[in-house]
């Protein structure tokens, strides 16, 4: 780690990326419901007044899934209901979701990969998330925001985005040295009034919670003096575009494939969920400060082309025995990861905000006794 300083940022779970997110695991969740061994990977694509579902899908013949409800519901809850946003849960939807390919199925069948690619997990033993704290506070930040709009601050409209500058020394967070939120607002109140109460409501409640803090005039809301409407009608959403808000916040090394919609077969997801278990684990168990675990997987193949390990000269204990430790601590083919984290479950939605790692009760982050 030798920046000497670094920013991340996250956004609202009502984000247009994110709403698109939600919709691609809530349909994957509906679909393992019905079908513990369902493949799928949906896209999702949010405009003005549009909603646009894509994708493959292999299910029981007998399954239906009503994948228009699905969405309504996501965009719904995410509070896209007035006529204002010019995008909400009644606008016109476009459905083209059909069948897997035969030849990713052959494949997948036989318990090989979904797709070939390769992916990183990563820890840091920065806090007791083992994640880099600019992308955990900047979550944090987000995730307060989309409370206080549906309790607190009743003029905030759906949307938001976060930034947190950290100021490390000797590789370790020392201060929070700038914070930035962007969250679309009723046009009577004034970017002053905005900003006192983001400040008292969110920044000051967020930071505090974890022993940090950031002074008024290092914080700044909505650059451009003014953000009134927000959603899909300002900014179009499609899943799978914030894989570094979904993971380490640019600190680390990222595969280049995204999570949401993807059941776990396809290693975009079931492999990094894998890696970041495992890196965890060896932060945790104390073998060393930071680490990274890269995977590679060929489609249709059950074993990882590569698996290593990188612990940036922070290492603890002898590397070998850090690798016997990790290669041991879960079966890495498609088939043990999948048995191994128990992922055949709907547990995806959850995970489309807020980022899939440093938070409890996923079974990637669960620390081995």
């Amino acid at each position: 780690m030798n920046y000497k300083l670094f920013t991340s940022e996250s956004v609202s779970a009502s984000h247009p990326d994110k709403i698109c997110d939600q919709i691609s695991d809530a349909i994957l969740d509906e679909c393992l419901k019905h079908d513990p061994h369902a493949h799928t990977a949906i896209e999702t694509l949010v405009t003005v007044d549009q909603i646009v579902l894509a994708g493959e899908v292999k299910i029981k013949k007998r399954v239906r899934i009503n994948y228009e409800d699905i969405a309504r519901r996501v965009i719904k809850n995410l509070g896209y209901t007035e006529e204002i946003y010019n995008f909400s849960d009644k606008s016109p939807l476009l459905c083209l979701i059909h069948q897997q390919s035969q030849d990713i199925a052959m494949g997948v069948d036989i318990g090989g990969a979904g797709d070939q690619g390769m992916m990183f997990g990563y820890a840091t033993d920065e806090g007791p998330q083992f994640m880099p704290l600019p992308i955990f506070l900047a979550h944090q930040l987000v995730k307060k925001v989309d409370q206080v709009r549906k309790k607190g601050i009743p003029y905030l409209r759906p949307d938001g985005k976060s930034e947190v500058k950290v100021l490390y020394e000797n590789g370790k967070p020392k201060s929070v040295e700038f914070v930035v939120l962007a969250v679309p607002h009723h046009p009577k109140v004034s970017n002053t009034q905005l900003k006192d109460d983001l400040y008292k409501e969110v920044v000051l409640p967020a930071l505090v919670k974890h022993g940090f803090s950031c002074s008024k005039k290092n914080f700044v809301v909505n650059g451009t003096g003014r953000w009134e409407i927000g959603g899909p009608a300002s900014d179009t959403g499609v899943t799978g575009r914030k894989i570094m808000v979904d993971t380490y916040g640019g600190m680390g090394r990222h595969g280049g494939g995204c999570f949401s919609g993807k059941e776990p077969t396809k290693v975009d997801r079931g492999g990094a969920y894998a890696v970041r278990f495992i890196a965890k684990n060896i932060v945790a168990k104390g073998f060393a400060s930071r680490c990274e675990v890269q995977v590679a997987y060929v489609i249709g193949q059950k074993e990882p082309l590569t698996k290593a390990i990188e612990t940036f000269g922070t290492e603890k204990a002898d590397k070998k025995k850090i690798e016997r430790y990790a290669w041991s601590l879960l079966d890495l083919s498609v088939s043990g990861i999948v048995k191994g984290l128990d992922l055949l479950r709907p547990i995806y939605q959850q995970t489309a905000s807020y980022g899939h790692f440093g938070r409890p009760n996923f079974p990637w982050e669960e620390i081995v006794k």
